[in-house]
Formats: structure tokens, sequence, C-alpha cells
């Protein structure tokens, strides 16, 4: 049994803690709390669950594994987590070959995965709240949906607890504790030393602040997110309002059926702006409450003047290529990064700590060559056309 520190209690670290307990490791997680952070990605009332993932197989097939596992989550925690409500990405022209939502399409259907297209008017009807004149092509993907992100986390915080894994809340990481080219444990900011024999380091967007040294891989990016409350909730109701993107690869935007708050979410995924986590300018701008009401407008009409009730910059921790970056360290023995969540992370919770379960005990796993410590990456190589055809 070896001794492990996971820093960060997000869904990557809160996940890779439960998972290396379960493989008999000496577990302790360490964060500054509170937890849920409220600051930290994972945090917020949902994320998309979802296979579409344009040409990328190896994406889909992880979130197909995923998806089974959410619902056994939902039975073995008694609580419904995963709510499979059906996912759809929609453009304002129709599909052809080479879009994310044609790419998508093609794949589900032969994968055998429960799909309709959205291209005639007989389906628009079904969605009241839409602007059926503005889209005219898409796919709605039906065993997907979203999962309630902040509850999760608090539930698998408990679970954690549960399982006997020592959680220090409250206090801050200040650095790794190496000498000799090996990390021997970490430094907390009161000057205190706690001993490892391996590191996991999962902060998210803190990561390029934390530990300087990969700066040139990650870059912490803010998203605007607002929660509004409509004035006729009823026909945003998930059988009418499905998780949604729209034209996601032109305008960023996507969302989430009325919760039982009477909140929809509505949120980009696009270029953002370099911050810190903990930046004073991380707020959401008049500019983008601007861009959302001109989208809403054209999109969702009986949101236009729909009141904001909450409003947040959600970080993301971006690689060069949009994939994640779950690896050992090669010049820091000991030390396993994992972060690179670009915004799409939270859908594989159920599987993330076994990938990073596998980095610590340098098992074999196809995902962690995809996810591989990978410095020759050059800026602006990802697919993600939303935001990966600029040069970050």
């Amino acid at each position: 049994m070896s001794r492990v520190i996971v820093v960060g209690a997000g869904i990557n670290g809160v996940t890779a803690a439960i998972e290396l307990k379960k493989r008999g490791h000496e577990v302790t997680l360490v964060d500054p709390g509170p937890l849920p952070h409220p600051l930290a990605a994972s945090t917020d009332i949902s994320k998309a669950v979802r296979r579409a993932y344009g040409a990328d197989e190896d994406y889909t097939a992880l979130a197909d594994r995923s998806i089974k596992l959410w619902r056994k989550w939902n039975e073995e925690y008694s609580v419904e987590l995963y709510h499979e409500v059906g996912v759809m990405f929609v453009r304002r022209r129709e599909m052809k070959p080479g879009d994310f939502e044609h790419e998508s399409f093609k794949i589900l259907e032969r994968r055998g995965h429960k799909i309709e297209r959205i291209n005639s008017a007989r389906f628009w009807k079904r969605f009241p709240a839409w602007n059926p004149e503005l889209y005219r092509d898409g796919v709605l993907e039906l065993e997907a949906g979203y999962a309630e992100s902040g509850r999760v986390v608090a539930i698998l915080i408990g679970r954690a607890k549960s399982l006997g894994i020592e959680l220090r809340k409250g206090v801050r990481f200040s650095r790794l504790d190496e000498g000799d080219d090996r990390v021997s444990g970490i430094v907390l900011d009161d000057g205190q030393r706690i001993a490892a024999d391996s590191v996991v380091v999962a902060v998210g967007a803190w990561t390029p602040y934390l530990l300087p040294f990969t700066k040139k891989f990650f870059r912490a990016n803010g998203q605007p997110v607002f929660h509004l409350k409509p004035r006729q909730p009823e026909l945003f109701a998930s059988q009418r309002f499905p998780v949604f993107g729209a034209d996601i690869t032109t305008t960023g935007y996507y969302g989430f059926p009325v919760n039982r708050d009477g909140v929809v979410k509505i949120a980009n995924h696009g270029p953002g702006r370099e911050m810190s986590p903990e930046s004073p300018k991380r707020a959401v701008t008049a500019e983008d409450e601007g861009n959302l009401r001109e989208f809403l407008s054209s999109t969702f009409p009986l949101l236009t003047d729909a009141p904001i009730v909450y409003s947040r910059v959600c970080m993301y921790c971006d690689t060069h290529d949009g994939h994640f970056w779950i690896a050992p360290d090669p010049d820091r023995q000991g030390l396993v990064i994992a972060a690179g969540d670009c915004g799409h992370g939270f859908k594989f919770a159920p599987i993330l700590g076994e990938i990073i379960a596998d980095a610590v005990e340098e098992k074999p796993n196809p995902m962690l060559q995809k996810f591989r410590w990978r410095p020759e990456v050059h800026a602006g190589s990802g697919t993600d056309v939303a935001r990966w055809n600029l040069d970050l």
C-alpha cells in the first residue's frame, strides 16, 4: 500500500481519491474548501452528458461507457444525479459532412444509438420555445442528458469520507516537496509538510498558477454562465426543451431545461477570457449579457426579457489541443497531473477516477496515450471549431 496525496477535491480529485482508496492506497485529499468549492468548474447546477463528439470516436466510446455508469450511480446513491432527458445539437443550415452535428449523427447511427434527425417542421413542433424559422437541421440524442454537478461532487465527498479517505479541508497547497527529480509530498501555505509516495494535482484552472512550470501547457479560461427564470416554465420542461447546443460551433451557446427551482441555464462555450480563477475580473460583463440577449431574441424569443437570477464565470483549464492531460510528469517522479478539462470533462465523472488511478499506478489504459504528457503540441491545434480555430 502506498501513500497518495490528491490535491483538489473537484470532480477529478474526488473520483481519483475514491478509486485509489478502493485499490488499497492510503489517500489524503487536500482542498481549501468549502466543498463543493464555489469557484471550481465542478460547481453549478448542471453539466451536459452526451455521446455526440463529432468525428472523435474515442470520446464517443468513453461517453457511452460513462452514461451506463451514470445510470448505475443513480441506483447506487438512490438519487437522480443524472437526468436522461436527451441532448440536441442543431444547425441553422443543413448538416453536411465535416460538420460537428453531421459527424456526430453518422457515428451515433453506426454505433446503434437512439437518435433522431431534426430536419422537419413536424419535429420542431415538439420544441415550442425554439424559433423554427432559424434552425433547419440537427441531431437529437435520446439516451443522453445532464448531471447535477454540484450535487454530484457533494455526494462523492461524502462517499470519500465514508471510505476512510483523510480529507484535509481548509488548508492550501503551497508547493511540491521535491528534490533530486522526485516529489516526496507537498508543502502547505503554513509550512506544514505532508509526505507521500505519489502526488496527484487535480486543481483545474488553478494548475498553471500553483504549478508555474505548467504554464506552457495550460491556460485558465473564463466562460459566461447565466441562470434565467422563464415566465412560461412549462415550455422549457425537459419533454419540450432537452439539453441543447444551438449551432454551437458558430454561436458557442448551449443550455439546459428548467430545473426544480424553475431555472433555465444557458452558457457559452467559446473563446472565453484568460484569467486566474480568483481574479477580481472574474465576473460576467455587460458585453456578455448583451451577447446573450441577442442570442435569445433570435433563438428563444420567450426568454428575451427573462430575468437573470444568477450569473457566474465558469473556469476551463485548457490544453492546446482540447484533450485532457492525465499523465505522470517525466521530470518529477511521483507526480501525476490530472487537468485539462477544456470545458467537457464532467460527463466522464464515473470513469475519470479509473483513468487517473491507472496513471498513478502506471497501468495500461488506452486513453492515457491520448491524454499523455505532450509538450510538443502547439497552441490552437484542437478540433473544437467553436474554440480552437484561435491562436491560444
